[in-house]
């Protein structure tokens, strides 16, 4: 049965109550200004999906405890850093439907926010020696800036293959849900095996996300994502590489030079499209997803039954049925 996340958050409801308030104090500044800018990143906030993981992986490895939120906050912090520096490096003016930092307040300002958040993160562990969370998190932060230098040196001759493809979104997207479910299972006091045998499930469970993400692309649904926008983007995604590597020689040219010539023709764009249709890209895509979300919930098993692993489990699900 298909849960929204109202219900998939029942075990945490409290936990996630509080972890909005503390996260609120967190991000407090004796500075108006910017006062004023973090007030309006916790407003327009998302689903919650990475407290979410770290809270319920903390409950299925052990006891939620004061070092989860902290946890949680540490994630928040250092990922909405690299989220408002990633819009300024894009020229984005829209997150989330909502006005972007740089969009309200230039560039100039972004940037110092950001850099806020990092150093608020930062001295959030540090004050409270949590050296292992910090350890973890920057790691993936590191992993993360890692994949999308690589997808950008890539994108250029359009050359990536499937086995790079997989590093690519390992660094960039799995990296942060690894972290998230790593950093639960420290903060509930689990042993060395448990953190990492969470952190493996954390990376099958991004590698899954991302994919359902590529597959956005291709209009399978209504979305928040515009149709064709990777394309455009000249981003090679996990449809695309295998619909060009079974592709004929004659194919394989037409299609790599409107990828890189024509990305902003919209014709081309819905040529390209088609063309990954017909090849089976999506069919492939979507076994390949599956098998992650598999793979995580194999990893999942191995916990004792809870109330939060049956939300874990749905959580996941929710990853790869999502409509947006």
């Amino acid at each position: 049965m298909k849960q929204d996340l109202k219900q998939i958050q029942a075990p945490i409801a409290t936990e996630m109550e509080d972890f909005e308030k503390k996260f609120r104090t967190f991000m407090k500044s004796k500075v108006k200004l910017l006062d004023h800018i973090t007030n309006y990143i916790v407003r327009r906030k998302g689903k919650q999906m990475r407290p979410m993981f770290v809270f319920l992986t903390s409950g299925v490895a052990g006891q939620i405890s004061e070092a989860t939120y902290r946890g949680a906050a540490l994630i928040e912090l250092l990922h909405t850093a690299t989220l408002v520096h990633d819009d300024v490096v894009d020229d984005a003016n829209y997150r989330r439907g909502f006005f972007s930092i740089n969009a309200l307040w230039k560039n100039k300002i972004a940037v110092l926010v950001g850099d806020y958040l990092l150093s608020r993160g930062l001295l959030l562990s540090v004050d409270n020696g949590d050296f292992e969370l910090l350890k973890i998190v920057s790691s993936a932060v590191r992993e993360m800036s890692e994949g999308e230098l690589l997808q950008i040196a890539k994108s250029r001759n359009l050359d990536i293959t499937e086995e790079v493809y997989y590093t690519i979104i390992r660094q960039k997207t799995a990296s942060l849900i690894a972290s998230c479910c790593a950093v639960g299972a420290a903060t509930a006091g689990a042993d060395t095996d448990t953190v990492e045998k969470m952190r493996m499930f954390g990376e099958k469970v991004g590698m899954a996300f991302q994919i359902k993400d590529d597959l956005f692309d291709y209009g399978q649904d209504v979305v928040g994502k515009p149709v064709g926008i990777d394309i455009k983007e000249k981003k090679m995604t996990l449809p695309l590489i295998h619909a060009l590597n079974h592709a004929s020689w004659v194919d394989k040219k037409r299609i790599t030079y409107l990828v890189k010539n024509k990305n902003e023709d919209k014709k081309s764009v819905n040529e390209v499209i088609a063309f990954v249709k017909s090849s089976g890209g999506l069919t492939y895509s979507e076994g390949v997803m599956n098998q992650f979300f598999e793979e995580a919930l194999a990893v999942l098993d191995e916990f004792p039954s809870s109330d939060y692993k049956s939300s874990l489990s749905a959580l996941v699900r929710y990853t790869i049925e999502r409509k947006k």
